[in-house]
């Protein structure tokens, strides 16, 4: 299973890169502004704001929304009683460091701007350490102190995770940056992998968090079988769009969250012959539904805290730029749902990769 897990990783990543050059490549486009590295978002002019794509777009996301909301009013609230301990010292350190970052990320008079634009690590990092601690608290365990192989594994799996959707926004340019002053590539390249490494470690502790609630305990609910021709038809749909987008961004700029979730998970199921959401079949909602929420957790916290930041980023997304809340327009959250799913995915296959069983249920030890 190591083996499998690793090659699902590696040809996932592979494509993921390879996939959009190949469209332009078909299409006779020139790839040499694709080329360079590492990939620097830039801003681009996109299709105006458009309320038939707007209703097109809010259609899906609606279906969601009844979808949890669906599966909240059914769920069995079982939940076994915590156990109480102490707050942890590391988790006051985690206080510190959010309550710090934060005052000097939004109060640029109070520190040098050098300065200024690095604290977005130390403030998902004291994050991190909050959420764990809270978890720790609450159950005597935490995936910091009882999977702590695991989960410092995924601080440099998160770099290159995100490294990929920064290449694939080089063909959507859907997000750019401003604030940032780099001496070079490798400089620019060295200030980005230290808030990206940060992703996947955030979203697992949320997830992990969720667990403490009853609410999201989403077993003995409908069945929903996964046959492997889905798989296949992922696969073969997420290969196609992530083509398509270098060629279509207005049109798929959606694809740049499903195409690689799509792609991801036919791989897994197709090369190791298991799918993480397997569970769907016996009435257990949990992999599709609280992973997708943790994202979203974190995603309002990312937009919060950048929305006051120096250095941030800011959106231009096709059809749908309206209803800002911070600088994310509000049908981009949809986005963080499928982004909790492929984050995920890739948690699961870290820990099969490390000879450990994957990461159902949650924080399993």
């Amino acid at each position: 299973m190591r083996a499998r897990a690793i090659l699902v990783l590696v040809s996932w990543a592979a494509l993921v890169w390879a996939l959009p050059l190949l469209g332009l490549k078909l299409a006779g486009q020139p790839l040499d502004a694709f080329l360079a590295f590492p990939p620097r978002p830039r801003e681009i002019a996109h299709a105006p704001f458009a309320w038939p794509a707007f209703a097109l777009y809010a259609l899906p996301v609606a279906a969601a929304i009844a979808l949890y909301g669906f599966a909240l009013a059914r769920a069995r609230f079982v939940m076994a009683q915590p156990r109480r301990a102490w707050f942890p010292w590391w988790g006051w350190l985690g206080v510190l460091l959010v309550a710090g970052s934060w005052f000097l990320a939004w109060r640029g008079e109070l520190i040098d701007p050098h300065w200024r634009r690095h604290v977005f690590t130390p403030l998902w990092l004291g994050a991190i350490l909050v959420m764990n601690a809270h978890v720790w608290r609450q159950t005597g365990r935490s995936l910091l102190t009882h999977r702590s192989r695991w989960f410092l594994v995924l601080f440099p799996v998160s770099a290159v995770f995100w490294w990929l959707f920064e290449h694939l926004n080089r063909f959507a340019g859907n997000w750019h940056y401003s604030g940032l002053v780099a001496g070079g590539d490798w400089d620019y390249f060295l200030q980005a992998t230290l808030p990206f490494a940060t992703v996947l470690p955030a979203v697992a502790s949320a997830w992990h968090w969720l667990q403490l609630s009853p609410r999201f305990d989403t077993r003995g609910l409908p069945p929903i079988e996964v046959p492997l021709a889905l798989a296949w038809f992922g696969m073969l749909l997420g290969a196609g769009a992530l083509a398509g987008v270098a060629l279509w961004p207005d049109a798929l700029f959606s694809m740049l969250w499903l195409a690689p979730l799509a792609l991801l998970a036919g791989l897994q199921r197709l090369l190791t012959g298991e799918s993480f959401f397997a569970p769907l079949a016996r009435g257990d909602w949990r992999p599709l539904l609280q992973p997708a929420l943790a994202a979203l957790a974190c995603g309002l916290l990312w937009e919060l805290w950048n929305w006051g930041s120096l250095a941030k980023w800011h959106y231009s997304v096709p059809y749908v730029q309206r209803f800002q809340l911070f600088e994310m327009p509000l049908l981009g959250y949809a986005g963080y749902l499928p982004f909790g799913l492929e984050c995920a995915l890739v948690m699961d296959l870290v820990a099969r990769a490390l000879g450990r069983r994957g990461v159902w249920p949650p924080g399993a030890q």
